[in-house]
């Protein structure tokens, strides 16, 4: 069953404020999928869980900043336009659902994927930032920096340390 459109509502503008298409039928990802196969195209999975509030929405929001960017960003919101999020799913093939999840797309593989896993627990800016280097790898140049002085403005400091875990997440950078 859906979650209610009422409470859902705020959570989808944070997106689609910015300029991200939402994407409610299976025939509109169909349509956004056939523009993905000649052109970049980041895909959010949107989701009500605290980490897609804090991380994964503001993360897409402070990527908008960088130089390079995908040609289109799309949005299907999970636990509310089921149909959508499943079609958007079956051309994702052999990756795990979840959400909130993030992937960049060119000419309509995916070639950058954040699973909640690699969203959960990171700060923000650390997702922007390596969102900023897989468009600067695949929207741009073709160069990542490895670099962090070359950080996407208004990305801002590191994470806080947590004990046991490594500064520096660990990330997953490409499916490829």
């Amino acid at each position: 069953m859906p979650y209610p459109p009422q409470l859902v509502d705020p959570m989808r503008k944070e997106l689609t404020s910015l300029g991200v298409r939402e994407l409610l039928t299976p025939e509109e990802v169909d349509n956004a999928m056939h523009d993905a196969s000649e052109q970049t195209t980041l895909v959010v999975i949107n989701s009500v869980c605290g980490c897609a509030a804090a991380n994964a929405r503001p993360a897409v929001r402070l990527a908008m900043h960088a130089k390079d960017q995908p040609q289109q960003y799309v949005t299907v919101f999970a636990g509310q336009d089921l149909e959508a999020t499943a079609h958007m799913r079956s051309y994702l093939p052999g990756i795990p659902p979840s959400s909130p999840f993030i992937a960049l797309l060119k000419n309509g593989q995916p070639v950058f994927v954040l699973e909640r896993h690699n969203i959960e627990g990171r700060a923000a800016n650390a997702i922007a930032y390596d969102l900023a280097e897989a468009f600067k790898m695949h929207c741009g140049n073709g160069v990542a920096e490895s670099e962090p002085s070359e950080r996407a403005e208004p990305l801002e400091a590191s994470e806080t340390p947590v004990e046991g875990r490594p500064t520096t997440p660990d990330t997953f950078r490409s499916i490829l």
